[in-house]
């Protein structure tokens, strides 16, 4: 169990599109779980492999703290209908911005003994594995931000003041 350094924005790794993963070895064992340590120590609820500076096509999810995932492999089957949320990243410390993904995704990956999956997913965990698969592929969500991205405290303050005009 070890942590890794989060690569930050401008990193060229990044921007590179992943390979594919061919066999689970011991050193892919040991990446996956330096993935999810480093994951939950950042208090994040997603980290894909070239985030940790190693392009092979695989992402960590876990947006409720109890339900991990891992996709290796994977690939998007299909997607539906659209949310609109606010979104941050442990390659962009500190900042958020609105982002429109679809609601539902339907994804064909591989476990860690590199046994075929399909599984679906809605809200919360549909916008994480589509961000993670992006970066699979070299895209980072800034490039896919509508309007300015917002600090922690920007973003506090706005939601804040959002939940203040509800009342």
């Amino acid at each position: 169990m070890a942590t890794r350094n989060i690569r930050q924005i401008g990193d060229s790794v990044l921007n590179k599109p992943c390979k594919e993963v061919k066999e689970v070895n011991d050193r892919i064992r040991d990446l996956i779980s330096d993935m999810f340590d480093t994951m939950y120590e950042a208090e994040g609820v997603g980290l894909a492999a070239p985030q940790v500076g190693i392009l092979k096509r695989i992402f960590v999810v876990d947006v409720t703290g109890e339900e991990p995932y891992l996709f290796i492999n994977p690939e998007i089957l299909e997607t539906d209908g659209e949310q609109t949320g606010y979104e941050g990243c442990l390659s962009v410390e500190g900042k958020s911005g609105l982002v429109t993904r679809p609601n539902h995704v339907k994804v064909r990956a591989y476990d860690i003994n590199m046994n075929e999956f399909t599984m679906e997913a809605e809200g919360f965990l549909a916008r994480a594995i589509l961000h993670e698969n992006d970066h699979l592929n070299g895209v980072l969500y800034v490039e896919k931000v509508e309007g300015p991205l917002l600090t922690n405290e920007e973003l506090a303050k706005l939601l804040e003041e959002q939940e203040q005009s509800k009342e």
